[in-house]
């Protein structure tokens, strides 16, 4: 049987967080599944793109809409070999749901391999689970992570212990490669 990765979200994460990092394990033979609070399996999650103009900050436009495989409250972490929190607006506000918090600390309580990218690690200070911690994050979300009790650093990817964090989707490469590192993985070419 195939090893099993939670993908955990909800509306409005950002697109290619979610479905890159979604096939590329896949593609090695992981199964992946995608879970929302909220959400019942095969409700839809409307995902976005975000991108740069000549404003301040990033605009928001219409991504995909993929299906949700279970709802957060019927998961199990031990039934899981990792985590991966996407970034976009999701961990906004899905870290006011009391069952994905609890889901997030489960995993780290397990020591489990964690994968927060972008806006995720807003999740992860809400758990509280970064206290101690090195990471890295979408610049925006430093203050945030520093507030949980973390060092964050301004560098593309970051791995410590069981959590591997990185800045946004052009990341992908290095964050997903330290991600099934500590999977047990090993990628050769």
């Amino acid at each position: 049987m195939a090893k099993k990765i939670l993908l955990l979200t909800g509306d409005c994460a950002e697109d290619y967080e979610v479905k890159v990092p979604q096939q590329a394990l896949m593609m090695l033979g992981y199964h992946v599944d995608v879970a929302a609070p909220a959400k019942k399996a095969g409700d839809m999650l409307q995902l976005v793109v975000h991108d740069f103009t000549t404003l301040d900050t990033y605009i928001e436009l219409t991504g995909h809409r993929i299906p949700v495989d279970l709802a957060a409250a019927d998961v199990k972490a031990g039934d899981y070999a990792g985590l991966v929190i996407p970034g976009g607006r999701a961990p906004e506000y899905i870290r006011m749901h009391p069952e994905v918090v609890d889901l997030v600390k489960a995993f780290f309580a397990a020591a489990k391999p964690v994968a927060a990218i972008c806006h995720g690690t807003q999740l992860l200070a809400a758990a509280g689970v970064l206290d101690g911690r090195t990471v890295t994050s979408y610049p925006a979300c430093a203050a945030e992570c520093r507030l949980a009790g973390a060092e964050w650093r301004n560098e593309p990817v970051i791995t410590d212990n069981n959590l591997v964090t990185a800045q946004a989707w052009p990341n992908h490469p290095e964050w997903l490669r330290a991600f099934v590192a500590l999977l047990g993985a090993k990628i050769e070419i």
